[in-house]
């Protein structure tokens, strides 16, 4: 059958040539110019005859500085996920690496005027903020700017601040790009059924882990633990060194909780994480009956951790790139006839990289270019329900940029969190309407066994990541923690997140998960699972209003970058976060999958 859809993306039509394209060395040496004069009018407007500050900035001179910063955000956001794809497409491709090197050191001259800008909001008078934030151009930026001025009181002064961020350029943002180096250097071999032994890349062997051959998920399982076992003093030794600089800086600003950070960044408080997890262990014993099944329909006595993710029935069956796009877009349009014609437009466009090809990194993204007002996503497609998944959770991603691609850049500048609740959400359509749809009871098992492997990964998966990286900061503040202890606290963390269930666990997963050593997003784990839940919330809404509902869900994603996650849900859900009721109803929803799946496989666990 030919071939509709292509399965690799096309970045030419964004800056042609890749990571040799002039018109990208164009791009930069304008952002850099851009910025060389930002920098200038904000530090002569900051000096006074001696040294000395001067008085603050004019009410014009607000205005003109915000108009520039968010013209270079929007290009440096760009820049950014240009190098971003390369990298991901080809980790061996050097002259990106070089591409990368050189926005970091952008994005840490954007940052260090930026700072600058954040000490002039800070000086700026009550009365006179409060008649600037009533300006036309600015009214709609109010939530932003008042969020930059009060973060500016909580940092050190500007000119260390500005220090900070450039020695983090060969520092903390040079760990973390060496970990791509780590990634590129670790090859997996794999024997194939004639007795022929294959080199893979890390992308290519993850896929395995996923067989429904459990002797072909066994001997990937052992193989992906020895190799990442090899790496695991390089990824310990760079772990430590992204981790020591963040520990450091929080200090010198007084911050005393390694979670103030990646809280500020989602907007959300402590007290709606807490409850959040509250609710989660509350809701673990039912997804134990579930995994307890599924251990006695695989005829073991418990999971090891290559069997949590293994398909059961059917589910076993590959779908082509064309079939899993035209499933996609059918459950899309039965919610909204918008989202499918995007999501089509990006199949048909080459906004997506899904080939299983050589050289690629593991995981999946989706990234923004907003200057272009495209988006482009990126995963190693295989034919498998969870590639499915994986599909149309980036799609919701990219939708979610779509439908702000109007609006001011300061305004598009939402949080993870909020971002997971988009791609989750449209992962649920995609799911729970297929299932059902399903009349087969074999494909409605292997449907909503897909669905519960979600939800075992938010709700056990991203826990022990985020318990293993709280116990790891806190052991780091008394000095190194060598890759023994690391994978001690891993074990650990995955025992107590999946309740005990687990056989054999995996230890060096914190040196294999790139999340970790993600040096612009702390703690890239809680987001995940708030975005589960709270994007279950909306669904349970969706399903009760119908079609209706979509126009309401894009105002929604549209008011995500104008406020805190518990304004959201109170003005859109009418619900609080902070408090454990909306949380527990969420999780209520993975508990009525769990007895149905108990229901469809009553019989099966006789035979």
């Amino acid at each position: 059958m030919e071939q509709v859809y292509p399965q690799s993306w096309n970045l030419d039509v964004l800056y042609e040539g890749g990571s040799k394209s002039e018109d990208f060395a164009a791009e930069l040496k304008g952002i850099g110019s851009d910025i060389d004069a930002l920098a200038a009018g904000l530090q002569s407007s900051a000096a006074g005859g001696q040294g000395e500050p001067a008085s603050t900035a004019s009410l014009g001179q607000l205005s003109d500085w915000t108009q520039r910063i968010q013209s270079i955000l929007l290009r440096l956001r760009q820049s950014e996920s240009f190098v971003s794809c390369l990298m991901a497409q080809q980790v061996k491709d050097m002259a990106a690496s070089g591409l990368s090197d050189r926005v970091k050191t952008l994005a840490s001259k954007f940052n260090a005027a930026l700072t600058d800008y954040d000490e002039q909001l800070r000086l700026t008078d009550e009365t006179e903020w409060q008649s600037w934030l009533k300006q036309e151009d600015i009214s709609p930026l109010a939530f932003t700017l008042n969020e930059r001025r009060s973060a500016a009181k909580e940092k050190l002064p500007p000119s260390l601040e500005a220090l900070a961020g450039e020695l983090a350029v060969d520092g903390y943002h040079g760990w973390g790009d060496f970990y791509n180096t780590i990634v590129s250097r670790a090859r997996f071999e794999a024997v194939e059924k004639d007795g022929t032994v294959k080199s893979l890349s890390a992308g290519q062997m993850h896929n395995r882990l996923s067989s429904g051959d459990r002797a072909i998920r066994e001997a990937s399982f052992a193989e992906w633990e020895r190799v990442w076992g090899e790496q695991a003093e390089l990824s310990a030794e760079t772990l430590n060194r992204i981790a020591g600089f963040r520990l450091k800086l929080y200090g010198r600003r007084g911050w005393d909780s390694v979670l103030k950070e990646p809280l500020s960044m989602n907007r959300m408080s402590e007290k709606t994480l807490d409850a959040m997890w509250a609710a989660v262990n509350e809701g673990k014993p039912e997804l134990v009956r579930y995994l307890e099944r599924k251990a006695e329909l695989l005829g073991v006595a418990k999971l090891d951790w290559h069997d949590v993710d293994a398909p059961i029935g059917s589910a076993t069956r590959t779908v082509s790139y064309d079939e899993g796009a035209a499933f996609i877009l059918e459950q899309f349009r039965a919610f909204s006839p918008d989202l499918s014609d995007f999501s089509e437009m990006a199949f048909r466009d080459g906004w997506i990289e899904a080939e299983d090809r050589p050289g690629k990194r593991p995981g999946g993204f989706c990234t923004a270019f907003p200057k272009s007002e495209q988006t482009r996503i990126f995963m190693t497609y295989s034919g498998t329900a969870s590639n499915i998944s994986t599909l149309a959770h980036e799609l919701g991603h990219a939708y979610h940029q779509h439908v702000m691609n109007d609006m001011p850049p300061f305004a598009q500048e939402y949080a993870m969190n909020v971002a997971e609740t988009a791609s989750t959400f449209a992962e649920l359509i995609v799911s729970d309407s297929a299932m059902q749809a399903a009349e087969d009871p074999e494909e409605k098992l292997a449907l909503l066994e897909d669905k519960l492997q979600r939800s075992t990964a938010f709700f056990m998966n991203i826990h022990a990541r985020f318990l293993f990286e709280t116990r790891f900061y806190q052991m780091r503040k008394e000095g190194m923690v060598d890759h023994e202890q690391l994978c001690k606290l891993m074990e650990e963390a995955q025992r107590e997140a999946y309740s005990g269930i687990l056989g054999e666990a995996h230890p060096h997963f914190w040196a294999s998960k790139l999340h970790f050593y993600l040096t612009d997003v702390p703690f890239y784990n809680f987001p995940y699972t708030f975005g589960y839940l709270f994007s279950s919330g909306i669904y349970a809404q969706a399903r009760q209003e119908g079609p209706a509902f979509a126009g309401r869900y894009v105002a929604l994603l549209r008011d995500t970058g104008l406020m805190t996650v518990e304004e959201l849900a109170q003005k859109h859900l009418g619900v609080r976060l902070d408090e454990p009721e909306f949380w527990r109803a969420a999780v209520a929803l993975t508990t009525e999958d769990v007895r149905t799946f108990l229901e469809l496989t009553e019989d099966l666990k006789n035979k």
